[in-house]
C-alpha cells in the first residue's frame, strides 16, 4: 500500500448512462476509500472513440453526482494518456519483457486453425518472441509472458486463485497503429494514479492475472484485487433490460431518493449483520471488503421500494422538500409557490407516511397543489354518488360551526357518522373524494386542517350543490 494510504478508482467506459452495476462498483470503491480516509478517483476509459462522446461522459458524471459519490481531483481521460501507455510499452521492450511481433492476421488465424485440427490449445505462439530481426513491416507489441509456473491472485473477495502460466498467451500491449490495448492502459493508469485497491466486477477476474504479469514486467507493485459478483435479476439471470431499469438516471426519474439507492446498492452483495436500513454515514463507518459475498446478488424492486419508503420517512421534512423541489425542476414541472412550499412542509408528516418515491408524495399532495374545482378520477366519481353527495351536504352544514382543530374535527365527523348510522369509513371516503377528486389521499382530518376551514367548505360545496 502506498504511503498516502488507500486509493481506489472507478473506471467506467462511457456508454451513455451509468449502469446500475457500475454504480454499485463505484459505491463500493467510494465507501472503502472514505472508510479509510483515502482517495476515490474517477477515470473515464474512453479509448473507444466511436462510443466515447462528451454526452456519454457527462451522463456518467451526472449519475455519480446524483448518487452523491464525489471523487477526488479531476476525472482522468484514458485516451489523453496514450503517449504514457506507449512509453510504458517501450520500457518493456527495452527491458526485454515485451517484443515486437510481425505476424499477420492471416498467419495467426492459420496457426489457431491448425491447433484446433490437432486439438491443441489455440494460444498463439509467436515466432517473433525471441527473434532479433527487425523487418520494416507493421508490428504489434506483445508481452513476453512466462511459459511455466503460475500466477497467483490473492483476491479479497474470491480468495486465492492460481492461474497456470502455460494457459496464458503473449497478449498484445500495443496495436499496429500504436494505440494501447485495455490491458496495458489499465495497468499504467492504475500505477500512475497510485491506486492501491482495484474493486470491480468478477467478470474481470481473469484480467487480474494478465494485469499482474504486466505489472511485474514493469517492475511495479501489484494492487490489491477485490472482484465482486455481478448483479442478477430476480430470476437469477444476469441483469438486463428485461428486468427493468438499468441506468441510474432512470431511478432518479422514478423518484427514488439517492440515499435510498446508496443504501440498497450497498446491500447488494455486502452486509453488516442483519442491518437492512442504514444511513450513508453508517455505511462509511462499517464498510470493509470481508463481508462481500461470493454469490451474485439479486435486484429486488420490492425491497428497494420498502427501503426508499423508510428513507423518505427518516428524512428531515425541510430536506425532503428540497429533494422534491429538485425532482420537480429536473422533470421540468411547474415550480412551487411560496405558499405551496409552506403547506407542503406543514403537511409532510402526513404525506410521507405511506410514500415510497417522490411521485407518490406529489400524488398525495395533489389536494393542495391542484386547483378547484377538481375533476374526480374514476374511483372518486364512483364514490361520489347521489347518496354520498346528500350526506356531504348535511356534513357541510354541521362543519360551518365547527372549531377547526385536528382533535375537534375528528370528534365532529365521528359523531356525525354515528348520527347517520354509518361507519367512519363510509363518511371519510366521500369526504376524501370531495376534497381531492381522488380515491386515495392522506388522512382526511390532516387534509382539513391543512386546507383550513374556508377552503374545505368550498370544496365540499363544489360537490354537494
Amino acid at each position: 500500500m502506498s504511503s498516502n494510504g488507500v486509493v481506489t478508482r472507478f473506471a467506467p467506459s462511457p456508454t451513455g448512462y451509468l449502469h446500475i452495476g457500475g454504480a454499485r462498483t463505484a459505491l463500493f470503491n467510494w465507501l472503502f476509500a472514505r472508510h479509510h480516509g483515502g482517495k476515490f478517483l474517477l477515470r473515464i476509459e474512453d479509448t473507444d472513440r466511436a462510443r466515447s462522446t462528451p454526452e456519454a461522459t457527462e451522463a456518467i458524471f451526472e449519475g455519480m453526482r446524483w448518487l452523491g459519490l464525489d471523487w477526488d481531483g479531476d476525472a482522468v481521460s484514458q485516451f489523453e494518456r496514450v503517449p504514457r501507455h506507449q512509453e510504458a510499452a517501450q520500457q518493456m521492450l527495452d527491458a526485454g519483457t515485451a517484443y515486437k511481433c510481425y505476424a499477420t492476421k492471416e498467419e495467426i488465424e492459420a496457426f489457431r486453425e491448425q491447433a484446433r485440427v490437432e486439438k491443441r490449445p489455440p494460444l498463439f505462439q509467436s515466432p517473433w518472441r525471441d527473434s532479433t530481426d527487425m523487418p520494416d513491416l507493421p508490428f504489434v507489441v506483445r508481452l513476453k509472458a512466462p511459459k511455466s509456473g503460475e500466477t497467483v491472485v490473492d483476491d479479497q473477495v474470491q480468495g486465492r486463485i492460481t492461474f497456470q502460466n502455460e494457459t496464458m498467451d503473449d497478449l498484445v500491449l500495443l496495436r499496429s497503429d500504436g494505440t494501447p490495448t485495455y490491458m496495458l492502459a489499465v495497468v499504467v493508469d492504475d500505477h500512475d494514479m497510485g491506486v492501491t485497491h482495484v474493486i470491480r466486477g468478477d467478470d474481470h477476474l481473469t484480467n487480474a492475472a494478465r494485469q499482474t504479469l504486466i505489472s511485474q514486467a514493469l517492475g511495479w507493485e501489484v494492487p490489491v484485487f477485490a472482484h465482486v459478483p455481478m448483479i442478477h435479476g430476480e430470476d437469477g439471470k444476469k441483469l438486463s433490460k428485461r428486468h427493468g431499469a438499468l441506468g441510474v438516471e432512470e431511478y432518479r426519474d422514478m423518484g427514488y431518493l439517492a440515499a435510498a439507492m446508496r443504501n440498497y446498492l450497498a446491500r447488494l452483495g455486502w452486509s453488516h449483520g442483519n442491518d437492512e436500513f442504514f444511513t450513508t454515514e453508517q455505511a462509511i463507518e462499517w464498510f470493509s471488503l470481508e463481508p462481500i459475498g461470493k454469490s451474485p446478488a439479486r435486484f429486488d424492486f420490492k425491497k428497494l421500494g420498502n427501503l426508499s419508503g423508510q428513507h423518505i420517512r427518516a428524512t428531515d421534512n425541510a430536506e425532503l422538500l428540497e429533494e422534491i423541489i429538485a425532482y420537480v425542476a429536473a422533470q421540468n414541472g411547474e415550480p412551487f409557490t411560496e405558499n405551496q412550499k409552506s403547506v407542503f412542509l406543514s403537511s409532510m408528516d402526513s404525506l410521507k407516511a405511506r410514500a415510497k418515491v417522490i411521485p407518490e408524495l406529489l400524488d398525495m399532495a395533489y389536494f393542495f397543489l391542484g386547483s378547484r374545482p377538481f375533476v374526480p378520477d374514476a374511483k372518486a366519481a364512483q364514490i361520489l354518488d347521489i347518496v354520498s353527495r346528500g350526506m356531504l351536504n348535511r356534513l357541510t352544514s354541521r362543519l360551518r360551526d365547527a372549531t377547526w382543530s385536528l382533535e375537534n374535527l375528528e370528534a365532529e365527523i365521528r359523531d356525525f357518522a354515528e348520527g347517520e348510522e354509518l361507519k367512519l369509513g363510509k363518511v371519510a371516503q366521500p369526504l376524501r373524494a370531495a376534497l381531492t377528486g381522488r380515491g386515495v389521499s392522506p388522512s382526511v382530518f390532516d387534509m382539513m386542517v391543512t386546507l383550513g376551514k374556508e377552503e374545505t367548505l368550498a370544496r365540499l360545496e363544489d360537490v354537494s350543490t
